[in-house]
């Protein structure tokens, strides 16, 4: 660009603080810039919103008659440069700075320019739990503050804690680096309160920006929307940009607090809704054609950052259809189980036993607490990280019960300071230590693991500073992080499960049960960063808790998945319903904030599905074999062409009629929690296919070991022998007794045993070309002999266990051509569930969480 240009690029960037883009244009025109070199600036500037529609990451799905404006930050800018500053100052990393400045220009950039007339927009915003959502959108804000916003809101959960928290992060890195640029209408002591003359915030006398941080309660918003509304005559001149963190919880279905947002929303002429949840199952589920909160312009899709301790890393996850098996991680050997029968003894079995409950120090509390002292003596050692250190004990929402903990947590400690001498008490310590650090090797994560006879020197006086903290609404000693170095023992309930930061969480004890996706993800405090002690984080929970996590591993990574399909597809929020497994026991969210979502229909074309859910016992085994036996029996007497390989332990069958696929899914009895492969709704699907021309004949495939000896093969035809594979169970985080999760079944290699020319290392796109290509209209079903007695290798025996079926498993996998845009549906009766489209045209809420929605408590 020459120098001209690039001064006259200056004056319409300047334009742009004061003017819409076309607006802008028109000015050029009176300042008489020629016809050529205003197409020239157009053709400029299209290329950088160009740059910024294009980013990578975030993903981002948009409807598709917005028009982007925001082009990044100025030289000039004041906000967003003050907290860059900030988290320089901090220890930020540049490649992090980087990736927030990128992440929050394009959400900055899906806002409405502030100089339009008028606007509505409906945002959201999907981050991971404990991940750094609050810098996102307060970056968001303060770009958007150096554009032209002018009021902004900013609705901080339920819970005064985490109101005082929000506040004073914005203060800090908002108003401080600019006091003279900011009035703050709440403080970190109070919440809203009406002030005189509301107009005076938003006349044209008033230049500064107006920040409000207020808790969803319904006195509260109930005040806000009076106020705003008696300034009704001047918010004409104020763009408002309103964050809703924690966007599922009190958003969606309540009968208090969606219509106060919504009746504020309708006191701003120019209002930009922006909600941000790591948990937006309720936010997808609304019903898109209603006035509400549903995100109709745009859904942004965080990436995980480097070094985040999200869901999978803790608990592992299952493949994703699409996904190699073997490249999903099980997750790190972090997770200690908490046995059943300890539960009654660290928390009441119902309400009316909360009063008078005295917990128990258990072994594996014991245990937990220990390991705290530990691990905080070791970061000591390590002189690295962090300086706080927390642990969380949540057993319980009721505060009773959290003060139960008081004093038998104060003799345990007064207890291990007194016996630091006593041999026996040091040997067991040492053990502890030992044990967990050869678990999770520090190597792993570029640490050195710190000797016990050096952390031994720092116990006394880690030990000495813990501070045991009941950390409730009644509780007057709270966590207070900003006077020093804080080690601490937390026990507390919901206060702590939606979104207040727990400083150095190392250890947390866990055990209450929940009922919905969002209410569970949300209790994972120990989501987050754990830079200079990742080797070191521990969760103690129950078995059923450490498998719905799991599941929720698997629907997380999911849903995002079906999120980025928006991008792929050229979908928007109004075209494409985000998809969410569901559970056999589990809620997707509370049952009000569902009424809108219907039963997905399910398309298979183009996707594998895969056992891994077992029965172990000889009944459920032998009848699967039998079913086994008589399709490739069939199969080999109908097959057009055959393909033996029994020295590779393989044996394909061409051209099977696919009466003979349904015959043996009428009899082969898939796990009933193997949600996404029901034989009913397969079958259906496959006949329907059928009518309309395709999936008439099938591939059949047998995958083993090498043929040879007789006593390791399954033989499920005269010549059609393999020698039966190795494939052992995850632990069973089950109750029942015969039951297995193999997780990994089907390769990607596997998935490609039919076709021609089929090299080792097929990519998944190069794998469907080919699929497209040789066999478009053909399914093909793979058969695994499973032994019996599988037991895990060395590298798999922290997360793996012997099968122990009482008889040899069948596997069954099965690949679906591709069939386009236009695949035929059928109605899926429990797998997904998505919010329903049909209208557009071209743990429940806790009490604790009710009172706080519904109370008078304002402050």
């Amino acid at each position: 660009m020459s120098s001209e240009l690039d001064q006259i690029y200056g004056v319409f960037r300047d334009l742009l603080d004061t003017s819409t883009p076309a607006e802008a244009v028109k000015k050029l025109e009176i300042l008489g810039v020629g016809d050529a070199r205003i197409q020239q600036i157009r053709e400029f500037h299209e290329q950088q919103l160009l740059a910024i529609k294009e980013m990578e990451e975030p993903r981002v799905a948009v409807n598709g008659n917005r028009e982007t404006w925001y082009t990044g930050p100025r030289e000039n800018d004041r906000a967003w440069p003050a907290i860059q500053r900030e988290l320089e100052k901090s220890g930020w990393a540049s490649d992090a700075i980087e990736d927030l400045d990128a992440a929050s220009t394009r959400v900055v950039s899906l806002l409405n320019h502030p100089k339009e007339p008028d606007f509505s927009t409906r945002g959201l915003v999907v981050g991971y739990v404990q991940s750094g959502k609050t810098t996102n959108f307060t970056s968001v804000m303060a770009k958007a503050a150096d554009r032209g916003y002018k009021l902004f809101i900013v609705l901080a959960g339920i819970h005064n804690g985490l109101r005082r928290q929000t506040q004073a992060r914005l203060a800090q890195q908002l108003v401080e680096s600019n006091p003279t640029a900011w009035t703050q209408i709440t403080g970190l002591e109070h919440d809203f309160v009406p002030t005189e003359n509301a107009a005076s915030f938003f006349g044209g006398s008033n230049r500064t920006h107006v920040l409000c941080v207020v808790k969803k309660n319904a006195t509260v918003l109930r005040k806000f929307a009076r106020w705003l509304e008696s300034a009704s005559d001047y918010l004409q001149q104020a763009p408002a940009l309103v964050i809703d963190d924690e966007a599922d919880q009190a958003s969606v279905a309540t009968a208090s607090i969606n219509p106060l947002i919504l009746r504020i929303l309708d006191t701003l002429p120019k209002a930009a809704y922006v909600g941000y949840t790591a948990t937006p199952f309720a936010n997808v589920l609304i019903d898109p054609a209603a006035k509400d909160l549903y995100p109709s312009d745009f859904i942004v899709n965080l990436p995980q950052p480097k070094a985040h301790f999200g869901t999978e890393v803790l608990f592992g996850r299952y493949a994703l259809d699409g996904e190699d098996p073997e490249d999903v991680d099980d997750g790190h050997d972090m997770i200690r189980s908490v046995p059943a029968e300890d539960v009654p003894l660290v928390t009441p079995a119902t309400r009316l036993d909360a009063d008078g409950f005295t917990p128990e120090i258990t072994d594996t509390l014991e245990d937990a607490v220990h390991y705290f002292w530990l691990t905080t003596a070791a970061r000591r050692a390590r002189g690295k990280g962090n300086k706080h250190a927390t642990m969380l004990i949540h057993t319980s929402m009721r505060i009773q019960v959290h003060n139960s903990f008081r004093e038998p947590l104060r003799k345990l400690r007064a207890h291990a300071l007194d016996h630091l001498d006593d041999p026996e008490a040091l040997r067991r310590l040492r053990d502890l230590w030992d044990d967990e650090t050869a678990r999770v090797p520090a190597e792993d994560f570029q640490e050195t693991k710190v000797p016990f006879d050096t952390l031994l020197k720092e116990l006394p006086g880690v030990i000495g500073d813990c501070r045991i903290i009941m950390d409730n609404s009644d509780s007057e000693d709270t966590l207070d992080y900003d006077n020093g170095p804080v080690v601490a023992i937390a026990v507390g309930g919901n206060k702590f499960s939606r979104g207040l930061t727990l400083e150095g969480l190392a250890v947390t004890y866990f055990v209450r049960a929940a009922s919905a996706y969002d209410t569970l993800l949300q209790m994972g405090r120990w989501f987050g960063f754990r830079h200079g002690y990742a080797d070191l984080p521990r969760v103690w929970m129950t078995d059923d808790l450490h498998a719905s996590f799991r599941h929720l591993a698997t629907v997380e990574a999911d849903m995002r998945r079906d999120i980025d399909v928006y991008l792929h597809e050229n979908e928007t929020p109004q075209t494409f319903a985000v998809r969410v497994r569901t559970h056999p026991v589990l809620r997707v969210t509370a049952a009000a904030k569902m009424q809108s979502a219907i039963r997905a229909s399910a398309a298979y074309g183009g996707r594998r599905i895969q056992t891994r859910y077992f029965h172990t016992r000889a009944d459920w085994l032998v009848d699967n074999q039998e079913a086994a036996r008589d399709l490739v029996r069939r199969a080999v007497a109908a097959a057009v062409t055959r393909d033996s390989r029994p020295r590779d332990g393989r044996h394909v069958l061409h051209g099977v009629p696919h009466t003979d696929v349904l015959d043996f899914l009428s009899r082969y009895r898939f796990h009933e929690n193997s949600q996404e492969c029901d034989s009913k709704l397969i079958s259906a699907y496959i006949q329907r296919r059928v009518r309309e021309g395709s999936l008439q004949r099938w591939n059949v495939a047998v995958i083993g070991n090498r043929a040879g000896d007789t006593t390791k093969e399954f033989t499920f035809a005269p010549d059609v022998a393999v020698g039966r594979i190795t494939r052992a169970r995850l632990h069973n985080l089950t109750n029942e007794p015969d039951f297995a999760d193999i997780k990994t079944l089907m390769s990607r290699a596997d998935a490609a045993v039919d076709l021609a020319d089929a090299r080792h290392g097929l990519e998944e796109v190069e794998l469907m070309r080919m699929r497209r290509e040789q066999l478009p209209d053909t399914g093909l079903i793979v058969l695994y002999p499973i032994d019996k007695d599988s037991s895990p290798s060395e590298h798999r025996k922290k997360s793996r266990e012997p099968l122990a079926a009482e008889d040899h498993v069948i596997g069954v996998g099965l690949v679906f051509p591709e069939f386009g845009p236009k695949d035929s549906q059928v109605k899926w009766d429990g797998s997904y569930i998505s919010a329903d489209l049909s209208g557009i045209r071209l743990e429940d809420n806790d009490d604790e969480d009710l009172r706080t929605l519904e109370g008078e408590d304002a402050a």
